[in-house]
């Protein structure tokens, strides 16, 4: 796999053309962005001396046909194992576009995370999108997402010094639910997700995780797309943030009720009041957490704040495997 050791000018120029954008692609549902381009990895052709089983045929196959984007932070030690971060776009969006937006660059240059991204399947109107949960966005099943997901991880893994107990995902709107369904699906893989304006199955009987996986949910109350309080895509319905963060509670064998004392508001959005903290960590299997940051008044793409990424960094990297 041929890696990019710093982040391209283009990003810079990218940032501004995304938040003109996502206004105008994000009006249908599961919605995030638009289009956008950016450098891609190709697949390795041998995994390098490593701890962790290479990739197999099928990983090497997925990579082939759809290469990724990996940062790798300056200065990053080949013999420390270093986090990863995995994002996930929304609907009509692209990898580009996506951290152009939300700018996780500089925070995972910051705390020597790798940092990778990759891009959906058209589908037939030209709009990029992930196979998540029933509710988003392939009604007919037709990519296996989970699987290409966990290719990517493991062409990383191949090629660096990962981590195995800090591998982590960020999601907007779909790729939230992807975010989501690979807690679901790999939670012997995932340490931590981040789910911006994404939603769990509606079907718990779909979700069967094995180990504790620590998940962050963040919700705007007006979000007329991903609807905060629950609703339907077109294809199926979503749960409500705060059954979202239940359920998995729930899943994580949390205490049912959620703490007295969560942390304290976060400034995440500009202009708008901190986003309340609601908060499961009372008994949670393998140390796992559950919170969601509910923002009064956000929207479904919003101006979030200049440490916006840096909070959900620390969040993710707060929440490693045991």
């Amino acid at each position: 796999m041929t890696t990019i050791p710093q982040p391209a000018p283009v990003h810079t120029r990218l940032r501004l053309v995304a938040v003109a954008t996502v206004a105008v692609v994000l009006v249908s549902a599961c919605g995030s962005s638009s289009s956008g381009s950016g450098s891609k990895t190709s697949p390795s052709s041998a995994p390098t001396t490593t701890t962790v089983p290479g990739p197999t045929a099928e990983q090497v196959a997925l990579v082939a046909a759809r290469p990724f984007t990996l940062n790798v932070p300056p200065g990053l030690s080949a013999q420390k194992p270093a986090p990863l971060l995995v994002l996930l776009h929304g609907y009509g969006a692209t990898g580009a576009i996506q951290d152009a937006y939300l700018r996780f660059r500089a925070a995972t240059d910051a705390r020597k995370m790798l940092y990778a991204y990759a891009d959906g399947t058209p589908n037939a109107r030209g709009s990029r999108y992930w196979n998540a949960t029933d509710a988003c966005c392939d009604p007919e099943n037709r990519i296996d997402d989970s699987a290409y997901v966990s290719a990517i991880i493991a062409d990383v893994e191949a090629q660096h010094a990962v981590d195995p107990k800090r591998v982590y995902l960020v999601g907007h709107s779909n790729g939230g639910f992807l975010s989501y369904r690979l807690a679901c699906d790999r939670s012997d893989k995932i340490a931590a997700i981040a789910s911006i304006a994404g939603a769990t199955w509606t079907d718990t009987s779909k979700c069967k995780p094995e180990q504790g996986v620590s998940i962050l949910q963040i919700h705007g109350t007006n979000d007329q797309t991903i609807k905060y309080d629950g609703g339907t895509t077109g294809f199926a319905t979503y749960p409500s943030a705060l059954t979202t963060v239940e359920t998995w509670a729930e899943y994580n064998e949390c205490a049912p009720a959620a703490d007295t004392s969560p942390p304290a508001p976060k400034a995440i959005q500009e202009n708008l009041p901190p986003a309340t903290v609601t908060r499961y960590s009372k008994n949670c299997r393998d140390g796992s957490v559950v919170e969601l940051w509910t923002q009064p008044q956000g929207v479904h793409i919003p101006p979030f704040s200049a440490t916006f990424p840096e909070q959900v960094v620390n969040f993710l990297l707060d929440h490693p495997k045991r």
